[in-house]
């Protein structure tokens, strides 16, 4: 007779099956709970927490519910980067790799590459020339420049030989890239001209590094050392030759090794160090791989910043699959003619540029006349109609309307990928219809080594993040101070939590921080507020805390920059705001009226009530420069500051409904109260943001 644990996972193996092959009617209930619903297409399946209770609330992907994915299905003797890249040059070491841009002349030409297999040779150079300078296995090594062929030879590098890399990126400061090279204790640094002097600025303060690589530095141009430093300064170039001079065995590192620490922005205070193993890189990719299948004949563009999670994910894809990567120059503004001449069809970016291309597209077809923007609207509704309802819709649209628009990204893309924060729907199906290609969001952190979950093919619901990784499992905790419950109707709601080989082994030297969010089960703690969608699809609907994420994946705590902006004459009290559908904050500030009234009569400005003068443009003006000032005095971080505000008369107060007993700014309130002047701010920044190419 079976014992009552082979019964149990008897049940649940019926009850999957039952599940995934569930397609009578569009919904039908689940045998096991009578608040969870089955979808004709089931995208991820639900099971119980542990075998000893009975409550259902841990969802996997359909495409593995028994087994939590941890290799590649095809290749399982891949368990390090080690491993992922060595196979790689072994099965595509011809083909094209590591494309660049060749200036000659002055000008940018086309694209050259470097293969598999002669990167493969310049990581053993590189990764040996560390050794010849007496780096032992376990060091940790900088990589402080954006995306460039050096920067994944490094990578490599650091895999082969059992290093640990740790991205430095500077739109945290000066002062944080100090930090993290002193708290991982760093030693050696590749950087190139331009991050070099800001290394230069504090080399007395950072006494871990012993050896600086610059790329892309002539030998006989690069300043000389005080012998007293301990630092030796080497071009790359010369730091190759002298590899290729003493070649070394590899140093294969164990699955379990530390493969590399990135840092994030944080919430206050200093950056957190995350620390990811080679079995954790490779369990979240193989994870992702079920779902998406590249090949040596996909082309990928490289601009999304390499220190972040999210484009590290990609070039570990890109490298199982033999794909080609094309660097950017470098410049944003410069990003359409690298399109234009790389012609991806591969394409990952983030909502900002989406959005930009939406409303590029969308300004054009207004203003290029009344025919032509009939023509795009039919053609735009008569193809979003047959995709929605799984049809091919006529190519005849593609020929009139929408090639014109895909040479925008080169005219190849076949993939588009989007991360790391929320894609509006309507932005979603936009790009579906005039690209005609495959879109899909994820939803990810660097502590669960990217993606959670993404959205499945073949799923054309707009709105949501998709069904889990198969290298991970989620599930919804209540929150009953914020009205989330398992019990909700009609979706269960609660904090997203995650638990699999995918999860981080800490944060470094920090393992009280650690404990704040790993519970004693193993389950992460993600802090964002989510719902499930029938047939199992994760939406994120809100954030625990008041921290929110800006679209570029940094975080804030609005009441830190509060206090900062409170100090300013000219500010009563603040409110800041901002999402991850936007790059920047907002704030709206109840004025000292006396305090702008002094300003308005010794700038001459008339006006008949406060209110008139809030709305000036010169009030705010001066209000903003005022609050840049003490923010700056404060030491804010770029992304902390305020870069638009609305001035309001009236102060918040517990009868408006705007504050707390405790004169806390009720976050929620404030935000539907303020809504259409956010709406406005965020509107006006749109129009004068020129970091985005506009199509």
């Amino acid at each position: 007779m079976d014992s009552p644990a082979q019964r149990r996972l008897k049940s649940i193996q019926n009850h999957i099956l039952t599940s995934i092959s569930a397609d009578q009617s569009d919904f039908q209930a689940n045998l096991t709970s009578s608040s969870q619903f089955v979808h004709r297409q089931q995208y991820s399946v639900c099971l119980p927490e542990k075998l000893q209770t009975g409550k259902w609330n841990v969802y996997r992907s359909a495409r593995s519910p028994m087994k939590i994915v941890t290799r590649f299905h095809d290749h399982p003797e891949i368990e390090t980067l080690h491993d992922n890249f060595v196979h790689a040059v072994k099965t595509f070491g011809d083909y094209k790799y590591l494309g660049t841009r060749v200036q000659a002349d002055g000008m940018i030409g086309d694209y050259t590459w470097m293969t598999y297999g002669e990167a493969g040779a310049a990581r053993e150079a590189i990764g040996s020339a560390l050794r010849f300078h007496g780096l032992q296995k376990g060091a940790c090594i900088g990589l402080y420049f954006i995306n460039r062929p050096e920067w994944l030879i490094v990578d490599h590098a650091c895999t082969a030989y059992s290093y640990i890399s740790v991205p430095l990126y500077d739109t945290l400061g000066p002062d944080a890239v100090k930090f993290v090279v002193n708290h991982a204790d760093v030693q050696a640094i590749f950087c190139v001209p331009e991050t070099l002097n800001t290394l230069l600025s504090f080399i007395s303060e950072i006494p871990s590094v012993r050896l600086i690589v610059v790329v892309g530095g002539v030998d006989e141009h690069l300043p000389s050392l005080p012998l007293a430093s301990g630092v030796k300064l080497r071009s790359y170039t010369k730091l190759f030759s002298e590899g290729c001079s003493s070649l070394q065995p590899f140093i294969p590192p164990k699955p379990e090794d530390v493969a590399t620490i990135c840092y994030t922005s944080g919430t206050t205070g200093t950056p957190k160090g995350v620390v990811l193993t080679h079995n954790n890189l490779i369990s979240s990719v193989a994870g992702f791989c079920m779902a998406i299948k590249f090949n040596p004949a996909d082309i990928y563009i490289s601009y999304l910043p390499l220190a972040h999670i999210y484009e590290r994910s990609n070039q570990i894809m890109s490298v199982y699959y033999g794909v080609a990567v094309g660097f950017y120059q470098g410049d944003n503004l410069k990003l359409l003619d690298d399109l234009s001449a790389l012609r991806p069809t591969v394409f990952c970016s983030v909502p900002r540029l989406y959005n930009r291309i939406y409303d590029g597209i969308i300004n054009a077809v207004k203003s290029s006349g009344v025919l032509k923007e009939r023509l795009f609207r039919a053609a735009y509704n008569s193809k979003k109609q047959a995709l929605m309802s799984g049809r091919n819709p006529s190519p005849m649209w593609d020929r009139l309307v929408f090639n014109k628009i895909k040479e925008k990204l080169g005219g190849r893309v076949r993939f588009m990928g989007s991360g790391a924060s929320p894609l509006s729907p309507d932005v979603m199906d936009f790009l579906r219809v005039c690209f005609g290609c495959q879109v899909l969001e994820g939803y990810g952190m660097t502590e669960t080594s990217c993606v959670i979950s993404s959205v499945d093919q073949g799923d054309n619901l707009s709105g949501h993040v998709g069904s889990p990784n198969p290298a991970c499992e989620i599930k919804l905790v209540d929150v009953p101070e914020m009205n989330y419950t398992s019990e909700d109707q009609p979706h269960p709601r609660g904090e997203i939590c995650v638990r699999g080989p995918t999860i981080f082994q800490g944060y470094y030297k920090a393992e009280v921080q650690m404990r704040e969010v790993i519970d004693d089960d193993g389950w992460l703690h993600t802090g964002d507020i989510g719902l499930w969608l029938p047939g199992g699809r994760l939406k994120i609907i809100d954030r625990k805390k008041n921290i929110f994420k800006l679209a570029q994946g940094e975080y804030i705590a609005p009441e830190k920059v509060e206090n900062v902006y409170t100090k300013c004459r000219f500010v009563s009290q603040c409110f800041i705001y901002g999402d991850s559908f936007n790059s920047s904050l907002v704030a709206v500030v109840a004025v000292e009226p006396d305090v702008l009234r002094d300003w308005a009569v010794s700038e001459g400005i008339k006006y008949d009530d406060l209110g008139q003068l809030c709305n000036d443009p010169r009030a705010r003006a001066a209000v903003l420069a005022d609050m840049d000032l003490v923010g700056k005095e404060a030491q804010l971080r770029g992304f902390e500051f305020a870069k638009a505000v609305t001035l309001v008369p009236e102060p918040f107060t517990m009868e408006n409904g705007l504050l707390t007993p405790t004169f806390k700014v009720k976050r929620p309130q404030a935000k539907e109260y303020f809504a259409k002047a956010i709406s406005n701010m965020y509107a006006e920044l749109s129009a004068s943001d020129p970091k985005v190419p506009k199509l």
